[in-house]
Formats: C-alpha cells, sequence, structure tokens
C-alpha cells in the first residue's frame, strides 16, 4: 500500500475503491500492443544492424595465443622459459595455484588468500609447457631429456636460457649465445610452432573450439609482456580511477569508483597486501552503510539536515 492510500481515511478508501470499478465512460480508441511490439522490434533491429555494418563493435576481438606468438615471438618464448623454470608470475603467485611460501597478502595473522588452498592447482612446466607438446602428434625427444634430468638441472637450464635471451639483440632466440641450455630451446621452439598454429589455444581451452575454460590460457598470456602492453594501452591496468574501462574512450564501471580509489593515494598504493587491506576497508564501510539506522548521530541527520522535505515537498505540503 503507498503513502498515499494509507493516509486516506477509512471513507475515502472505500469511495476510491468504488470509483476504480464503475465502468469507464470516457472516450476510447483502439490500441494494438502486439503491432506496436511488432514495429518496435523491426525499427531497433534494422538499426541494430545497420549501425554495426556501418561501425562495427566498440569490443576489441579475443586476443590469443596464436596471435601472441606470431606477433612477439620472442616474448612468448621468455614466458615458455620462465614456466619452464618455475619463475613466472603464475608459478610464484601462490593460492590457488599453488603453495608458494610467503606468495599471500597477509594482514598480521590474517590470510584469506591461503584459506581455500591451491584448489585450482597449476604446475607452470608441465601444464603449459611439458603437457601441450605431449598432445603432438610427434612428441619432442626433448621432452624426455627434461623429465629424467634433476630439478637443479632444469633450473640451470631454464635460468641460463633466460639470461642469454634477456642479452641476446631484440632478445631474438635465434640470436642466443651457445651455451648449455639442455632441451630447453627446442622445447620453447616446439611450443612456438604450436602456438603458431593454433592448436595451443585449443589443447589449454580443453582441447575443442568450443571449450570454455579460458584459466590456463589467460595465466599464460598474463604471464608475458605482450598481453600487458595491449592493456596498457587501453587503459586497463588499473593504475587509473574506475575498477575498470571498457576498451576505448569509454569510462567503464564508475559506480565502482570508491573500491579503486584507494589504490590510487598513499600509502595505499605502495602496500604489498593492498588488496586486503582495501577489501576491509571496503567490507567496513559497507557495514557502516548498513548499520547506519542503529549509529546514533549518524540515524538523526535526516532529522537535523532535512534535504528529505526539500525533495518530497509536494507530499509534505499535503500533509
Amino acid at each position: 500500500m503507498s503513502i498515499k492510500e494509507r493516509s486516506r481515511t477509512p471513507h475515502e478508501h472505500r469511495g476510491a475503491r468504488d470509483l476504480d470499478r464503475r465502468p469507464w465512460t470516457g472516450a476510447v480508441r483502439e490500441y494494438d500492443l502486439v503491432k506496436e511490439l511488432v514495429y518496435a522490434c523491426v525499427v531497433v533491429g534494422v538499426l541494430t544492424v545497420g549501425l554495426a555494418a556501418v561501425v562495427g563493435s566498440p569490443d576489441d576481438a579475443p586476443v590469443t595465443l596464436k596471435q601472441w606468438a606470431t606477433t612477439a615471438p620472442s616474448d612468448f618464448v621468455a614466458t615458455a622459459t620462465a614456466e619452464l623454470g618455475g619463475t613466472s608470475g603464475t608459478a610464484q603467485y601462490g593460492p590457488p595455484y599453488n603453495s608458494t611460501p610467503g606468495a599471500s597478502q597477509t594482514l598480521g595473522p590474517i590470510d584469506l588468500q591461503s584459506l581455500s588452498g591451491a584448489r585450482l592447482p597449476v604446475d607452470t612446466a608441465q601444464d603449459l609447457v611439458l603437457g601441450p607438446l605431449a598432445t603432438l602428434p610427434q612428441q619432442p625427444a626433448e621432452i624426455a631429456a627434461w623429465n629424467t634430468a634433476t630439478d637443479q638441472q632444469r633450473t640451470d637450464w631454464s635460468s641460463a636460457y633466460s639470461d642469454a635471451l634477456s642479452k641476446a639483440p631484440d632478445n631474438d632466440p635465434a640470436k642466443v649465445a651457445s651455451g648449455d641450455y639442455g632441451p630447453v630451446p627446442a622445447l620453447d621452439s616446439a611450443l612456438l610452432g604450436m602456438a603458431q598454429s593454433g592448436s595451443l589455444d585449443r589443447v589449454l581451452d580443453g582441447g575443442t573450439l568450443a571449450g570454455l575454460d579460458h584459466t590456463r590460457t589467460e595465466l599464460l598470456l598474463g604471464d608475458g609482456t605482450y598481453f600487458k602492453g595491449l592493456a596498457d594501452a587501453q587503459h586497463l591496468t588499473g593504475d587509473q580511477w574506475g575498477m575498470m574501462n571498457e576498451t576505448g574512450n569509454y569510462p567503464g564501471q564508475s559506480w565502482l569508483w570508491l573500491f579503486s580509489f584507494w589504490y590510487q593515494i598513499p600509502p595505499f598504493n605502495g602496500l604489498s597486501n593492498a588488496d586486503l587491506v582495501i577489501s576491509g576497508i571496503m567490507v567496513v564501510l559497507t557495514l557502516a552503510l548498513m548499520l547506519v539506522p542503529f549509529i546514533p548521530g549518524v540515524r538523526s541527520l535526516p532529522r537535523l539536515i532535512p534535504i528529505h522535505r526539500l525533495i518530497w515537498r509536494d507530499y509534505y505540503r499535503r500533509r
């Protein structure tokens, strides 16, 4: 029941109800709701198709591993080497992907990130490099050499090759100086060819074109610099106010500005556990907003500063 209905006397309420039941004696005209719906759908459909044909979609096409390997092969090889050596961002991320000591964000004794454990375990060498290579009709013989080597030998190989790549002109794998890199160059080369052919996307996404789990693909992309460069060009790296931005010049979800605001100011923009601290601040602010009716002084503000009476002036004038 509305406020207006509650303010009526019982007699006025019965009179209004009786008035609602009386037959309409005013002017009438035919109105075809179905015809209006059809017209609206046709007009909107024609406009949508026409504008899409002229200006296209505002969203960029998804970034693929094939695109990355073709456009920036040096970065792809460097990332594959880091995955083999366990030095990539994913390999050292901590929960929920692995149990890297000291990787999770903590606030004193509070360690929320580790509560779930490694529920999505990712072994970067096996899941992002060796596993996909094992699906090839002709598996590289270097896989066996890698699997039979000791952990220390694998670390030495990948570390040496990573250093050599960083010193090579343009980080080009073809210009790397000679050295003891074991099977790492051959494994990287095979994975690069697999990515450039487009088959690596399907393998990491579940083995089908309609794969819905893109976790491993996105982790591999995120460990390289190519994908980060695209994000930086679109102002999507989180260093601007706004939880996220749409591609192009669109502002994105401006209503999330308060959450993102804390990341831009000291001391939060320099904290290693900023995510945990800011999440805690937002929880406190949300609870404070929810409990406004129960906080003495704060709950009296509408009475002391009656802005609502200005907004609902017609109602209060009638009262």
